[in-house]
């Protein structure tokens, strides 16, 4: 009987060697898996270089080799850190502080997945009116073909220019540049040359112009190509139209509503984009009334709201809602349709769980409408905290980065709570942070430093809390030991800045 193969021995600690990332000065770390490990220091000392730079840019690229090299396009890589060696690393999951990306369809709903399930709700539960067919559960995404307002493509918004966007001063003739909308340089001066070639009066104020004249200058979609003749006068140009003379080059005219238009849609330029829209007014859709969805798929109702109605509440108006709803549909009037009842559980059950999570990191008051732009990185980084409690994955380190900021000091405690559920179910916690409550729940604290940039970069203190009290060169135990408090100062106001009747996002009238 043959022998079996000795395993090698398993190491519950992460150990570094030789860490030079950045401003990290050849350090040799050890710490524990299974353990929430906070790292400190004051900002700029390297706990980032070391907690991201590091230990999650090695796991990721250890990962990134197992797939191949087609798949790792897809991937955000970090650069390989400058190490010598880590021993003992699991794979990794970064939860960096970062803003939401800059299209304004990326919303809390999105971001947690609760919008997909929100969906179905209403495709396989919802309430239709008589007659209506099923409504499939990606039209009611405004951001799909199926389910976007074809007015305003998805937005609830749409855009127009009027002649006085275009033309902010009439009192100015086109080639005094009246056409403010029009591109500036030399693409301008070719428009008002094929503009004297097709006849139209370029040096007197635009308000004299004929209202047909102006209207087609700025509206029409025609694109007509004529000769143009650089440098010369009206009159020029008409004398050389009559000789037949060569022209200087062959120029298409475009309307000026067409330019802007075009250019915000197609340009991969932010600065034109953002020059041109300037020109542009915005307005709610006529079609969707701002609701951003077809007709089919609003008027399908749960709990007495269409969709756009209901992503306007709050994600504990939600979680209150569905959880009436759930007792509600079991009653006998609804037991006509067994499988609506079946459905409405098993979605609303999974709801009110990711609900859950969320209302205990302190969300609550979120919209899954909110557009991810709008959040703070700390509300964004815990949104994402909530989405990997639900996942339930095992034996993996979650790499966060001050997920506390924006925290009201009264929800830290529930944040504590996620961070606990995570580790108590199998996975590590790598947590670069400055709040002392934060630290204090630590199983293990390195402190990074002493200094910033050139004067960091060292390991000043790996171990469990207490030990750091002795560390003379560290900032952090000034505020966890309350030591050297002589050395606060308070700086005293000079001025003040007021504000009144503020009114955005959740903010009301403060």
């Amino acid at each position: 009987m043959s022998e079996k193969l000795a395993s090698p021995p398993v190491s519950d600690f992460v150990k570094v060697r030789g860490a030079k990332e950045h401003n990290l000065k050849n350090v040799d770390l050890v710490i524990p898996r299974d353990a929430l490990v906070v790292f400190t220091g004051v900002s700029g000392s390297g706990k980032s270089s070391l907690a991201f730079g590091t230990l999650y840019a090695e796991a990721q690229r250890r990962y990134l080799e197992s797939v191949s090299p087609y798949a790792r396009r897809l991937f955000n890589q970090m650069s390989i850190p400058q190490i010598d060696s880590i021993d003992g690393l699991p794979p990794a999951i970064a939860l960096q502080q970062q803003r939401g990306g800059t299209s304004t369809r990326s919303s809390v709903g999105s971001v947690t997945t609760i919008s997909n399930l929100i969906r179905m709700l209403y495709s396989r539960a919802g309430d239709y009116p008589a007659g209506q067919s099923i409504v499939y559960a990606e039209s009611f995404s405004p951001n799909t073909p199926e389910g976007a307002c074809p007015e305003c493509h998805g937005l609830g918004v749409v855009y127009e220019v009027t002649e006085h966007s275009m033309v902010p001063d009439d009192s100015l003739s086109i080639r005094e540049k009246a056409i403010a909308a029009w591109p500036t340089a030399w693409q301008g001066q070719n428009l008002r040359e094929i503009l004297m070639t097709l006849g139209y009066n370029v040096d007197i104020p635009w308000r004299d112009l004929p209202k047909k004249d102006r209207d087609w200058i700025l509206f029409t979609e025609e694109q007509p190509v004529v000769p143009v003749y650089s440098g010369l006068t009206m009159a020029q140009v008409q004398q050389a139209l009559a000789r037949k003379m060569e022209p200087s080059y062959m120029g298409t005219f475009t309307g000026v509503r067409r330019y802007v238009m075009q250019t915000f849609a197609n340009s991969q330029s932010q600065a034109m984009k953002k020059r041109v829209s300037k020109f542009m007014l915005s307005a709610q859709c006529p079609v969707c009334h701002g609701k951003r969805l077809r007709p089919e798929p609003l008027s399908v109702k749960f709990a007495g709201m269409d969709i756009a109605e209901f992503y306007q509440l709050n994600i504990k108006s939600l979680r209150d809602i569905i959880s009436s709803s759930l007792k509600s549909k079991s009653d006998n009037q609804n037991q006509a349709n067994p499988e609506k009842v079946l459905v409405l559980q098993r979605i609303g059950q999974d709801l009110l769980s990711r609900l859950d999570v969320l209302i205990d990191l302190g969300l609550g008051y979120l919209t899954l409408e909110r557009s991810t732009p709008t959040l703070s990185p700390g509300e964004l980084q815990r949104l994402r905290l909530g989405t990997q409690i639900h996942s339930n994955l095992f034996g993996v380190v979650y790499v966060l980065d001050e997920p506390s900021a924006g925290l009201h000091p009264a929800d830290t405690q529930s944040l504590l709570r996620a961070l606990d559920r995570l580790k108590a179910a199998g996975n590590s916690l790598f947590v670069v942070e400055h709040e002392v409550e934060i630290i204090r729940h630590a199983d293990w604290v390195v402190d990074v430093g002493p200094g910033a940039g050139e004067k960091g970069g060292e390991i000043l203190y790996s171990g469990p809390l207490p030990g750091l009290e002795k560390i003379d060169k560290s900032v952090t135990r000034r505020y966890l030991f309350n030591v050297d408090q002589n050395q606060k100062s308070e700086r005293q106001a000079k001025g003040w800045l007021r504000l009144r009747d503020v009114s955005r996002n959740n903010l009301k009238h403060v």
